[in-house]
């Protein structure tokens, strides 16, 4: 078992008056950790928001219908709420209804269950994002040593549970997730046309991590026009399969101010959606899929650790380039992002000429686990 670390999160959330909103991709192990943290309760009700009965048991539904229904159970877990119609004004009830009863929803779709939930809930919620499994987690679980030594193989085949539990599986497992469960959300809530195109977008993304994305050249790549090919990022990213990493602007003339880069939330996900499962000392690519490794793995730590901080990278039109920037505490904190030790890394003299107190620091496997462990 996989010690998650939001399972102490959410633990210490219960029962303190606030319904807990827990939302994160398919598969990501949600409902495996609601489970973990009720194993030892036996008045926990399970309900299933893809469930044609549980919808209807919502629909319309008054705080003495609901608080009828849950009556006996201290607490309520709604798995896949966003399925449910006016879901976040039915919670809004029980949370005003001042029941002790505590309600956990879960959404794999961040559009519809934030949409739903954000103002009939205001005040009135606990919101966490689950990813797949970390880096940290991992090493928590068997050591640093460890999960250092299997590095090579999460930068191919990446955190998602079931792939990291079933060793040898992983291409068939990868092939599951990407064939059956990616789409499933954006498929069932938005009339696309066109799912093949919707495939043809996401292999584009996958081969273009770590560089500037284009709307105009993905329509080209996909025959679809450019404001089609941005909502169907903006759903990508809405259901936990993408994020972008805007472009860091504010002194220069020079500096690329709309620019963004995509990466994918799972380093696996990325490379069954192109079919390459080699190792890494042979890829061409390594670069770019060490950058998506080292960022979205510092997404998680940040998030787990509660250290908030704006994400950019910084670019000029003369190539300038720096891979990473944070900004917290009010300084600048910028990364080059080095698969190779040995490889030579400098801050651009341009950067630090327009932006004063700022640190530099080149991330490898050789320190990666300093830049991603933080206070866990």
């Amino acid at each position: 078992m996989i010690e998650r670390f939001l399972s102490k999160t959410i633990d210490n959330k219960l029962f303190t008056g606030k319904i807990i909103i827990l939302t994160g991709a398919r598969q990501v192990g949600k409902t495996t950790l609601l489970r973990q943290i009720v194993q030892d309760r036996n008045d926990c009700l399970w309900l299933n928001g893809d469930e044609l009965q549980i919808q209807n048991l919502f629909d319309n539904a008054s705080a003495d219908r609901l608080l009828s229904e849950f009556k006996g159970y201290r607490i309520v877990i709604i798995d896949e709420a966003q399925r449910i119609k006016d879901i976040g004004l039915r919670l809004k009830l029980v949370a005003d209804a001042g029941s002790d009863i505590q309600v956990i929803a879960t959404g794999s779709s961040a559009f519809e269950l934030a949409n739903k939930v954000n103002e009939p809930l205001t005040g009135r919620k606990w919101e966490y994002q689950m990813f797949p499994i970390s880096f940290g987690e991992m090493v928590a679980r068997h050591g640093k040593l460890k999960e250092m030594r299997m590095l090579p193989r999460r930068i191919i085949y990446g955190y998602y549970p079931e792939v990291v539990m079933n060793d040898g599986n992983e291409v068939e497992i990868l092939k599951l997730l990407t064939d059956a469960y990616l789409y499933k959300d954006i498929l069932s809530w938005e009339n696309i046309k066109h799912p093949d195109k919707l495939q043809t977008l996401l292999r584009a993304l996958a081969y273009q991590i770590g560089s500037q994305v284009s709307f105009n050249e993905l329509a080209q790549i996909c025959s679809l026009d450019a404001k089609t090919v941005e909502k169907y990022i903006g759903l990508l990213e809405q259901c936990y399969i993408i994020f972008r990493l805007p472009s860091y602007a504010r002194n220069l003339r020079n500096e690329l101010k709309s620019s963004r880069k995509i990466y994918f939330y799972d380093n696996g996900i990325r490379n069954a959606l192109i079919a390459d499962y080699n190792a890494p000392e042979i890829r061409q690519d390594i670069g770019a899929l060490w950058e998506n490794f080292v960022i979205s793995e510092r997404m998680k730590s940040n998030e787990y650790n509660k250290k908030w901080a704006n994400r950019y990278f910084w670019r000029t039109k003369q190539q300038q380039e720096i891979d990473y920037l944070e900004e917290y505490g009010g300084k600048l904190h910028a990364y080059e992002v080095k698969w190779n030790p040995k490889a030579k890394a400098s801050i651009s003299k341009t950067f630090t000429d327009a932006y004063s107190n700022v640190e530099f620091k080149v991330i490898t496997p050789d320190n990666i686990a300093d830049f991603l462990m933080l206070n866990i």
